[in-house]
């Protein structure tokens, strides 16, 4: 499946990424490779994500699981599918990721989850986390940089999602889509 614009050759990513820092290994993956067609984008976009996912204080659970509550809602495949790999290095179970697809009635979740993931259902339905779930995800989320960090997060990677989407990157070859089980969510096939 091709996206909506081309893919920068491996060659040309591989350059950029050696120009601004990136490691090779991302250079190879397609949303690189399409953001390579903007060298200064592929930049602030790698600077970004490095800060978010290398330099935070805001817990990598609670981040992958707002990220992948925000494929699953958004549809977004090739969020849910690179972030599967990220999250499951980083240890978070894999029953406790697919708990965010129906996060309300899932039982394995803890009270920092259910914030966090509610904060996420906010921010998606209308760009803002409600006084009671900011309470809440404040008892659990304890200081003021992490919440500046949770709200960054889950923007962000509605952004992405958006972005993703909306130039359907596709999921490199030979990567499963929708892992573990190739379920797919309602939103992704409307």
């Amino acid at each position: 499946m091709a996206g909506r614009v081309g893919l920068a050759s491996e060659e040309q990513a591989k350059a950029i990424a050696r120009t601004i820092g990136a490691p090779e290994a991302m250079a190879t993956r397609n949303a690189f490779r399409t953001l390579a067609n903007s060298p200064t984008m592929a930049e602030g976009v790698f600077t970004h994500l490095t800060t978010l996912l290398n330099k935070n204080t805001f817990e990598t659970r609670l981040r992958e699981l707002a990220i992948m509550r925000i494929g699953w809602i958004t549809g977004s495949e090739y969020e849910w599918t690179q972030h599967w790999r990220i999250a499951t290095t980083a240890g978070v179970p894999e029953d406790d990721i697919l708990a965010v697809r129906d996060w309300q009635n899932a039982d394995r979740l803890t009270d920092a989850d259910r914030a966090v993931l509610q904060a996420v259902d906010e921010m998606l339905d209308g760009g803002k986390i409600s006084d009671a779930t900011w309470a809440e995800c404040c008892k659990h989320v304890p200081t003021d940089a992490e919440r500046v960090e949770m709200v960054v997060c889950i923007a962000n990677w509605i952004m992405f999602s958006n972005l993703l989407r909306t130039l359907e990157i596709p999921v490199e070859d030979g990567v499963m889509s929708w892992p573990p089980d190739g379920r797919v969510p309602e939103s992704a096939t409307s």
